[in-house]
């Protein structure tokens, strides 16, 4: 067609690069998934056959199909038979993965397998990032619904500073007496010091549902004027959980910065439009609760790195990762 672009000549011979390298530019994000990927422990990450069997036909490694899933969350490609299409068709896959294809029987059992080992990875994903934001800690905000006491522990272990409220779950506070937040922890005596001020000094420690309980109360609610705002009880007592002070961190830490849940509710919205919008704004391809908490994890390990892809490009992330 005279006057437009030519198109090439299907049959012509072309001597084209020699390597399939040539073919994945040196900034293309691909590039961060290999040597993210690469760089992880599996087998300490609790992937399934890490370690070849002793019989049968050789299977995939794990890093093959989490190279394939993190660049299908990635490129909105969430279907095991997509996936397995882009395996025979897609270069930059092809040379993600070395030319290796697997069905899309194996790619869906993989995510099914191996859902709790796929969630580590997506909190493993916070080391490289504070190595590309040069920190050693990361902050995050929530609302009350997420807050959990061992969760918050495993943020602060794993080097992430948690802002939050703490719901009132106790029902004493309707009733018109004291909650446990009207009571002063003293560190230094390991007692609590009541409204009244008197003291509730350490008693015993047991476990309760996996967790370890400090119990602290004083025989002077007897006789104390106040005790009818206090407790219904013999003596008013407080449960203190061994890990307290890290919660009590949060609280504090809100309580210096109120406006940290007006700037969450402004800007939490966003990560969860972006996130639906890659899937589809459909639904889960997974069934029952785990497995879809695999999805979910997949889904915000990719939207991770494509902010921080779109912030300091694949260069630095390189650098970071491998360094």
């Amino acid at each position: 067609m005279a006057g437009f672009i030519e198109e090439a000549d299907r049959g012509q011979l072309s001597l084209l690069p020699g390597s399939l390298d040539d073919w994945v530019g040196k900034d293309n994000p691909v590039r961060v998934i290999d040597a993210f990927v690469d760089g992880l422990d599996l087998k300490k990450l609790d992937f399934e056959t890490v370690d070849p069997l002793d019989i049968g036909r050789p299977g995939y490694h794990p890093s093959v199909h989490l190279k394939l899933y993190i660049y299908g969350y990635l490129n909105r490609v969430q279907s095991s038979r997509r996936l397995e299409r882009e395996c025979h068709r897609n270069l930059e896959v092809m040379w993600l993965l070395g030319r290796l294809a697997p069905d899309h029987k194996t790619i869906a059992d993989f995510r099914k397998d191996n859902g709790a080992a796929i969630k580590k990875v997506c909190g493993q994903f916070k080391t490289a990032a504070k190595g590309v934001l040069g920190v050693d800690r990361l902050e995050a905000v929530a609302d009350r619904g997420y807050f959990n006491g061992e969760e918050i522990k495993a943020c602060d272990d794993g080097g992430i500073t948690v802002t939050l409220p703490k719901p009132m779950t106790s029902g004493a506070k309707s009733k018109g007496r004291f909650g446990k937040q009207d009571f002063v922890y003293l560190a230094e005596e390991n007692a609590y010091r009541c409204p009244a001020g008197e003291k509730l000094t350490y008693r015993y420690t047991n476990e309760e549902n996996g967790q370890t309980l400090h119990r602290y109360w004083t025989n002077a609610c007897r006789t104390c004027p106040l005790k009818a705002k206090c407790t219904q009880g013999h003596e008013r007592r407080i449960t203190r959980w061994e890990h307290e002070a890290i919660v009590e961190a949060v609280q504090k830490r809100l309580d210096e910065n109120p406006g940290a849940m007006r700037t969450r509710r402004e800007t939490v919205e966003h990560p969860f439009g972006t996130m639906k919008m890659r899937m589809g704004a459909t639904h889960f391809l997974c069934k029952t609760l785990p497995k879809v908490a695999t999805e979910m994890a997949l889904c915000v390990l990719t939207y991770n790195l494509t902010r921080v892809l779109n912030i300091f490009g694949v260069e630095k992330i390189m650098e970071a990762i491998t360094a």
